[in-house]
């Protein structure tokens, strides 16, 4: 796998709520800090979306009554509240970092803007970058996809809670077979869920690799970037 220069580090919602289920785990949360700043240590650029499944999913509260759109946007801010959260946990780790609002709502974060990512990051900062799309329908992995287009980085780092693409879903079928690399055209016509259809194909039409691996096993994210084969590629 190449060396990278500018990663996308698009980090899961539910994932932050570690054991508890819910919410957000101080542990998990120091750990995801402690993770980046060795990986930024590196040398490498970093630009992080953060989903919101941990507090609030649009999709999931559609089907509770609540409106879409609404129930979108409270996603949203659910990946505000996140990215505050991580923020925080990094300046306490010595780490800069930037938190970058696709929705004004200074002066919680700066408003986002290409240009303003890529000069934090070019500083040494962490871009975090919240609100998704700022659009409803869109999902977190859609708005990663976007913004690591728009940032020019040279792949997405998906961390999960698995440790890589399985022929199917790993946690329920013990007979899954991991895959070290695949195309996206495999993963579409299998119907793989690497990410969302949206966000796959934008991956795929703009020639972005995916790597997917497990963040929650502290110190893969820096494995990742030394180049071990410890998760999926995910390219044309």
């Amino acid at each position: 796998m190449p060396k990278f220069k500018r990663i996308l580090l698009k980090l899961s919602g539910e994932s932050l709520a570690g054991a508890q289920g819910h919410g957000i785990d101080v542990q998990r949360l120091n750990q995801y800090a402690e993770q980046i700043k060795d990986a930024l240590a590196t040398g490498v650029q970093i630009g992080i979306v953060i989903g919101g499944g941990n507090i609030f999913r649009g999709l999931s509260g559609a089907g509770k009554g609540f409106d879409r759109v609404k129930g979108d946007q409270m996603g949203m801010c659910a990946t505000v509240i996140n990215s505050l959260a991580l923020s925080s946990a990094l300046g306490a780790q010595g780490v800069k970092s930037r938190v970058l609002t696709a929705i004004r709502m200074e002066p919680i974060g700066e408003f986002y803007s290409k240009w303003k990512a890529i000069e934090a990051m070019e500083r040494g900062e962490v871009a975090i970058i919240s609100c998704g799309t700022a659009s409803p329908y869109f999902t977190t992995d859609t708005g990663s996809s976007l913004r690591d287009i728009e940032i020019e980085a040279d792949v997405m780092l998906k961390g999960t809670r698995v440790d890589g693409v399985y022929t199917a879903d790993p946690e329920k079928d013990p007979t899954a077979t991991k895959f070290d690399e695949i195309t996206y055209d495999e993963v579409l016509s299998r119907g793989l869920k690497v990410m969302d259809i949206t966000a796959t194909a934008m991956c795929k039409e703009n020639g972005l690799p995916i790597y997917v691996f497990n963040m929650d096993v502290y110190g893969n994210l820096k494995k990742v970037l030394d180049g071990e084969n410890i998760g999926t590629y995910v390219h044309a």
